[in-house]
């Protein structure tokens, strides 16, 4: 009889979802790069709506357990734009429910973008998003919530996402009673990682880093990336520089330089091919990194990414892995339009690791 009760007791729980079951998949995220639907994407947007720069990639966000984006752009309808900025750019607030509708669930919003129309840029951006559902990192109210991780719960795991800005203007930095960005200081980015690996399974770090049209990382992208996978993340997610730069597979994360733009409001014929990562976590691990190759240049897609297969993949895997062998990673092809990226060899015991000094002071980072 007792036998009985307690396989009853075991079905009973399989059934009601406890810990006993366990999730079939690994957990997956895509990260695409820099979304900003003004600028130039201006005209474009109004005629075909907000929906619409989606709709080539959709169906990888949606099929994803969880999808982000670096939103270039605060979500406002504030008049006045930060005085003495070359360029500044906003989308109105409705952009938000469009973006959950395409299958984001968060935005990064550390960036030299997002208060381009002030504080009040700043906060509209988090209500707007707040309002569609959407989780945000990177800024906040003050200095605290910009440094305080988003965490989202997918099968009974948690994931913890946090994001830093290490490009001018340094006016867009939160403090302590300013809303804003969060800066990418080494101790900080060391102490957030830490403190939200305590709270979650798994630790995301978003970076706005680098120089414009730069390809290749400079040297501190690449010491803060380690220092973020040093201290319990799986995952680095670079943007900023508007152009691909390599990956690499570091200890047992994954760090993306800059996966270039996404769907943005410019026509540069620099920006011309772009990547949305995907990566595969399961039991505490990084499983798999991958890469989608995009066609980004807006002449041609007209603000809609398109994923390339055939001779333009091949040849934008030719190029990016031209860009990884420096650091020691590699691609290779999958059954689908996705690419994996892996480590060609091994490096010594302590060959290839950045100790953290201490702190990076803002001339040094930028």
């Amino acid at each position: 009889m007792m036998f009985f009760r307690i396989f009853f007791i075991f079905l009973l729980l399989v059934a009601l979802g406890s810990p006993l079951t366990a999730k079939a998949e690994p957990i997956s995220i895509v990260a695409v790069g820099d979304l900003l639907l003004g600028g130039s994407a201006t005209k474009r947007i109004k005629q075909s709506g907000f929906s619409y720069p989606f709709a080539a990639t959709g169906d990888y966000l949606r099929q994803a357990d969880i999808a982000m984006a670096n939103l270039e752009a605060p979500l406002t309808d504030a008049k006045e734009p930060t005085p003495d900025k070359k360029y500044t750019f906003k989308v109105s607030p409705k952009a938000a429910a469009e973006f959950k509708q395409a299958g984001f669930d968060l935005m990064t919003l550390a960036n030299n973008h997002i208060g381009d129309f002030g504080q009040q840029g700043v906060l509209d951006t988090l209500e707007a998003l707040t309002e569609a559902g959407l989780g945000f990192a990177g800024a906040g109210k003050n200095l605290q919530q910009a440094r305080e991780p988003y965490v989202i719960e997918v099968d009974g795991a948690k994931l913890a996402f946090l994001a830093y800005s290490n490009t001018f203007p340094k006016s867009f930095y939160a403090k302590k009673r300013k809303p804003g960005t969060a800066f990418g200081n080494f101790d900080h980015v060391a102490t957030d990682t830490r403190n939200a690996r305590k709270l979650a399974d798994y630790v995301i770090v978003s970076f706005h880093w680098g120089a414009e049209l730069m390809a290749e990382p400079k040297d501190y992208q690449q010491e803060l990336g380690r220092v973020a996978i040093d201290n319990g993340a799986q995952v680095v997610i670079g943007h900023h520089p508007h152009i691909l730069q390599g990956a690499e597979i570091y200890k047992d994360g994954v760090i993306y330089y800059s996966l270039g733009n996404y769907a943005f409001g410019s026509y540069s014929r620099n920006a011309v091919t772009a990547g949305m990562a995907r990566v595969w976590l399961e039991n505490g691990k990084l499983v798999k990194a991958e890469i989608l190759p995009l066609n980004i240049l807006n002449v041609d897609v007209h603000f809609q990414p398109k994923p390339l297969s055939h001779g333009p993949a091949y040849l934008f895997a030719r190029n990016f892995i031209a860009a990884c062998e420096p650091l020691n990673t590699t691609l290779r092809k999958q059954p689908d339009l996705f690419w994996r990226i892996e480590k060609i060899k091994l490096a010594g015991e302590g060959q290839g690791q950045v100790r953290h000094q201490g702190t990076k002071d803002t001339k040094e980072s930028l």
